[in-house]
């Protein structure tokens, strides 16, 4: 299970802050590869926020007791002292990116951004735009450069801002029907993405036009449709790095590129290393820290315990 996480003043206790109106408590990301099961209850929720982001695979959460199977594509809030109770499972594949918020004005940041007070689930789409805020604010609480508190809260307001304005354009029956065909153009990648896929030839077995398709998918996803795959292809041979012995030309193959140079020049454009190093540093890292750790700094993933968050 790959894992980075970052706490503010290196404390996993949660905690309810009265002097700031916004405060970003924790961040992290996990992603099941070899865990069958990863569950989390607490019949007594916590004193912060917690905002969830099902990047890929899809999780298990109850609300009221009952069952909501969330794929990705969709955040999940819980408010404090709400029963939290959720179960990734390794066979999805799932990779979540998660963070805790409190603060003295919460509710209204919240309500002014247009959030339902018993709302549960928010249909976000798949963005490496929101990989990358979650990532940055990771980043922010390990190297605690100066004023990152601020910073912090900085990048949670762009992630609510962003999350807002998917919300206006979700109120217009047009938008509803690009974002379902959106959506299941990102499905179609996650299931062929080891397969050549022609973006025109997609498009047109849509009926949609080849500029229509790429400037809705970008709009849906915050990347071009050909960066979106290439981002899955990286983010498949990482795995592949992490958790099989099969060489650079096998794993280059396994996730679409019959040319191992050229494989290994984009890997390193997406990682800021040689697939070869980012083997060996993660290997190095993985026999310095047990499972559900949280790293001082881990290899740079693309996209991206419960008993930790």
């Amino acid at each position: 299970m790959f894992v980075n996480s970052a706490y503010w003043n290196d404390s996993r206790i949660d905690f309810k802050d009265k002097k700031h109106p916004l405060f970003v408590g924790s961040c992290g990301t996990y992603r099941l590869l070899t865990r069958t099961k990863l569950p989390t209850h607490r019949p007594r929720g916590r004193l912060d926020f917690q905002l969830l982001y099902v990047a890929s695979g899809k999780g298990h959460f109850y609300f009221d007791g009952k069952e909501n199977i969330i794929p990705a594509g969709n955040m999940v809030l819980y408010r404090p002292r709400e029963e939290q109770r959720y179960y990734y499972y390794g066979a999805d594949q799932t990779e979540v990116y998660w963070i805790h918020f409190t603060g003295s004005n919460v509710t209204n940041i919240l309500r002014d951004y247009g959030f339902r007070e018993n709302e549960h689930v928010i249909h976000s789409g798949t963005s490496l735009a929101y990989s990358q805020i979650f990532q940055q604010i990771i980043e922010e609480l390990q190297n605690r450069r100066p004023h990152y508190e601020d910073a912090c809260v900085y990048r949670l307001h762009l992630l609510l801002i962003m999350l807002s304005r998917l919300g206006e354009k979700r109120t217009h029956r047009k938008a509803q029907h690009m974002a379902g065909q959106m959506h299941a153009a990102v499905n179609y990648f996650h299931d062929h993405y080891m397969e050549e896929i022609s973006m025109n030839d997609y498009a047109r077995s849509l009926g949609l036009s080849v500029s229509w398709f790429m400037r809705s998918f970008r709009e849906y996803t915050g990347s071009s449709p050909a960066q979106y795959l290439i981002s899955l292809r990286i983010s498949a041979a990482q795995s592949l790095l992490e958790t099989s012995d099969h060489n650079i030309t096998e794993i280059a193959e396994a996730v679409g590129y019959d040319n191992p140079l050229y494989f290994s020049r984009l890997f390193r454009k997406q990682t800021g290393m040689a697939p070869s190093d980012f083997r060996r540093q993660l290997q190095a890292w993985n026999e310095e820290h047990e499972e559900g750790a949280a790293p001082a700094i881990a290899p740079r993933r693309v996209r991206k315990s419960p008993a930790s968050e």
